[in-house]
């Protein structure tokens, strides 16, 4: 462009010049030089602006495409179809933008389901940075120290959890660089049981650690309770095996000629033997009742038969003992479930009434219907009474209040777990109220149930 103004420029002046000398004086030559001079710099500052002020919105635009590669606000627009570098460049920037903003889009995907997932497991999450400054915390976590205040990011991590454990088992994590496992206790988790799995995790200002908290409260007391079944169990199977051994080897070593004592050893090993069917007995009871796979089909089950039926069998028991069996209140009431079952869960507890009571005792049977439309059973004694401290505990597999009575009187220890077991399994609830050497009652609430004659008249009824 500046070689095409500069040869117009030299050719009108040469034109100029080489007019006969006549027609033009001197000044006006000069005259028309400048004139064209001045044409020529006009005319070349104009063609000047237009560059620099095409440049100027280019390299503006530029200048906002690339402000604008975080956010992508001009990733829409085309780029100029120009074929210059600066259109070259341009495009190749609009090219980045585009790109940048599709990684961005795909980090904050990633970033949002990744929250999602650390927010709603199960397990506890924390993550602290070099300084043991919380970073992240879900939700779980929050829940299981009880945590009521605002925002937990950016605090220290002994604002929130007052355990020098767990300070020192992430501050070991952050020195070492090392992933480490322990399980304690949390004073602020209420005393629950946490087995802590901490990394190393690294973070732009530094190394941080993050560690997931899995509750094994539940596991633990799980675990206890096998440990202490399986030692109930070994110590109530030894003792009716050693005395069918005992006894056994006495008849082996001769006393099978002893008319005197031969049969009192062989009535013992069978006392034993029936002792060590009744365990194993209701041990297939509960081991049924725990796994829920009942085949039968609910059943409309009379609340007084099955009573009847249970006091008519222990009926010699209690005579036996000096018990009196009395009949209080039992009204025509009708429940929902397996009658096998609730009728073992009444022989229990009646039988039970009867073993824990002194001579000249009574145990007293009433069932009726209550004001809200249950159905309320209660089977109260008169007898020893259970330690308010016990209570809590009568319903656990073995558990005994007095061991020296409970064998003296007999029984498996498992009664009382098969009645609860029962009465869960058939939506209902149980209490029991006792005072030590006063006597106990128990009280079972269930929902009434429609007896069959009464559905059959109602549907016949037009």
């Amino acid at each position: 462009m500046a070689l095409v103004l500069l040869a117009i420029t030299l050719f009108a002046v040469d034109y100029t010049l080489t007019r006969p000398a006549a027609e033009l004086s001197a000044a006006a030559i000069r005259g028309r030089i400048l004139a064209i001079s001045a044409g020529s710099a006009v005319f070349a500052l104009w063609i000047a602006f237009l560059v620099s002020r095409s440049l100027s919105l280019r390299v503006r635009r530029l200048k906002l495409l690339a402000e604008s590669f975080p956010g992508g606000t001009l990733k829409d627009r085309p780029a100029e179809d120009s074929r210059d570098e600066l259109g070259s460049l341009e495009r190749s920037l609009s090219g980045v933008a585009i790109e940048l903003q599709r990684l961005l889009d795909r980090l904050r995907f990633e970033s949002a389901r990744r929250e999602a997932i650390l927010s709603g497991m199960a397990e506890g999450v924390l993550a602290v940075d070099h300084d043991l400054r919380v970073t992240f915390s879900n939700t779980a976590f929050l829940k299981a120290i009880d945590f009521r205040g605002a925002r937990p990011e950016g605090r220290l991590l002994l604002e929130l959890v007052r355990d020098p454990g767990l300070h020192a088992l992430l501050k070991s994590v952050v020195n070492e660089g090392d992933p480490q496992k322990q399980r304690f206790h949390l004073a602020a988790a209420r005393g629950r049981t946490f087995e802590i799995q901490a990394t190393p995790l690294e973070m732009p200002s530094g190394r941080g650690a993050i560690a997931i908290l899995h509750d094994i409260t539940d596991l633990e007391r799980l675990e206890q309770v096998r440990k202490d079944f399986v030692a109930n169990v070994s110590h109530e199977l030894r003792t009716p095996l050693a005395g069918i051994i005992g006894y056994a080897d006495t008849l082996l070593d001769g006393a099978l000629l002893d008319a005197k004592h031969n049969r009192e050893f062989v009535e013992i090993i069978r006392t034993s033997a029936v002792r060590l069917n009744s365990i194993a007995g209701d041990l297939l009871i509960l081991s049924e009742l725990e796994s829920g796979t009942e085949p039968s089909e609910p059943e409309v089950i009379s609340v007084r038969g099955v009573l009847d039926a249970a006091l008519a069998t222990l009926d010699g028991e209690a005579r036996q003992r000096d018990v009196a069996l009395i009949r209080d209140q039992v009204e025509d009431v009708f429940v929902s479930g397996s009658r096998l079952r609730l009728e073992q869960a009444l022989f229990n507890l009646v039988a039970n009434a009867i073993k824990f009571n002194r001579p000249g005792g009574e145990v007293r049977v009433r069932a009726a219907q209550t004001g809200d439309g249950g159905v309320e059973i209660t089977i109260a004694d008169t007898g020893v009474g259970i330690p308010s401290e016990d209570l809590p505990r009568i319903f656990e597999r073995f558990y005994r209040v007095d061991k020296a009575r409970s064998r003296q009187v007999g029984g498996t220890g498992l009664g009382l777990s098969i009645v609860k077991h029962v009465v869960e399994r058939m939506d209902g609830n149980i209490n029991v109220e006792s005072l030590l050497g006063r006597g106990t009652t128990f009280t079972l609430q269930f929902r009434s149930a429609q007896p069959v004659y009464a559905r059959t008249t109602l549907f016949n009824n037009p």
